[in-house]
């Protein structure tokens, strides 16, 4: 099972663990780009942060951390928001990039999303 259920994604964020999720083809300049959102505990709480890099990579190199950021100024994505409740933090993703709940991965996982996205030719989502 790929996808986290609600109970887990939360869970996972509850027990220190981050949670992410693809959400496809980005921007629309000449530079082709990929955008993810990820959900990160700090000592702040909850960082939701939006990440849009250079669609940069293929089947065989997947790991969007690796793949240059679109904004060099935004080296590290572009955080949204910081709260402490997991829930809550889920919805501000979903509500402010399009997050789908049903769609929650562990952190790590964005990449296989981007391989599948890849094998499929790329399609706009």
């Amino acid at each position: 099972m790929r996808y986290l259920t609600e109970s887990f994604a939360v869970g996972a964020l509850r027990r220190g663990q981050g949670i992410e999720q693809f959400l496809g083809a980005a921007g629309s300049g000449d530079v082709p780009a990929v955008s993810w959102v990820s959900i990160e505990p700090t000592r702040r709480g909850l960082a939701v942060t939006l990440h849009t890099v250079e669609d940069a990579g293929g089947e065989d190199f997947c790991d969007l951390l690796e793949f240059p950021p679109l904004d060099p100024d935004e080296e590290f994505g572009q955080e949204i928001a910081v709260v402490e409740d997991p829930p809550k933090a889920m919805a501000i993703a979903e509500d402010r990039t399009g997050a789908l709940r049903e769609k929650w991965v562990n952190a790590g996982m964005a990449g296989d999303e981007y391989r599948d996205y890849v094998r499929a030719g790329r399609p706009k989502m």
